[in-house]
C-alpha cells in the first residue's frame, strides 16, 4: 500500500477536529441530552491529544507495519472515525434538526478516506474484515473513555 494514502488519514482527522475545535463548545451550550456542556479549554485539548494520537498511530503503521498491535490500533482509528460520523454526528444533527459541529467533514473526508485505506488494506490482505470490527470496537472504546478525563485535565491545566 502506498504509504502517502495513509497520510490522508492524517489530513481528515486534522480538518474533522478543527471544525469540532471551531464550533462544538458553543454547540454544546444548546440545552439537550446529546452533547455534554464543555468549554473551549476542556475541547480543545481534548481535540488535539486525540489529533496528536492520530498522528503517532498513523506514523507507527507506516514505520512498523508487521506489528499487529500498531496495526490493530491504526485500522482501529480508521474504523472509529467512520463509526463516529454515524454516532453521534449524523444522527444527532437529524434528531435535534440543527447540524453538528464535525458532520460536514465526517461525511466528506473521514467515511470516503478512511473506508478507501481499509479496503485498500483488505484487498491487499494486509487486514481482514474481523480485525477492523474488532479493532474498530476496542480503539473506539478507548477512545471514548479517554474523552472525559481529557475534558477534565483539559479544563484544570487551562486554569491553573
Amino acid at each position: 500500500m502506498k504509504k502517502y494514502y495513509l497520510v490522508f488519514f492524517c489530513l481528515a482527522i486534522t480538518l474533522h477536529n478543527l471544525e469540532e475545535a471551531l464550533w462544538l463548545p458553543k454547540w454544546s451550550q444548546l440545552d439537550t441530552s446529546f452533547q455534554k456542556t464543555v468549554t473551549p479549554n476542556e475541547f480543545h485539548f481534548a481535540v488535539l491529544i486525540i489529533t496528536a494520537l492520530a498522528y503517532l498511530v498513523t506514523f507507527l503503521y507506516i514505520n512498523f507495519s508487521k506489528s499487529n498491535v500498531i496495526k490493530w490500533a491504526f485500522i482501529g482509528f480508521l474504523g472509529s472515525m467512520i463509526f463516529n460520523a454515524i454516532f453521534p454526528h449524523l444522527i444527532v444533527t437529524l434528531l435535534m434538526k440543527t447540524y453538528a459541529p464535525g458532520l460536514a467533514t465526517a461525511l466528506i473526508l473521514n467515511i470516503p478516506i478512511n473506508t478507501v485505506i481499509l479496503y485498500k488494506l483488505n484487498a491487499l490482505n494486509l487486514v481482514t474484515l474481523k480485525e477492523i470490527v474488532i479493532s474498530t470496537v476496542v480503539i473506539g472504546m478507548i477512545l471514548l473513555a479517554m474523552i472525559p478525563p481529557l475534558f477534565m485535565l483539559g479544563g484544570s491545566l487551562i486554569n491553573y
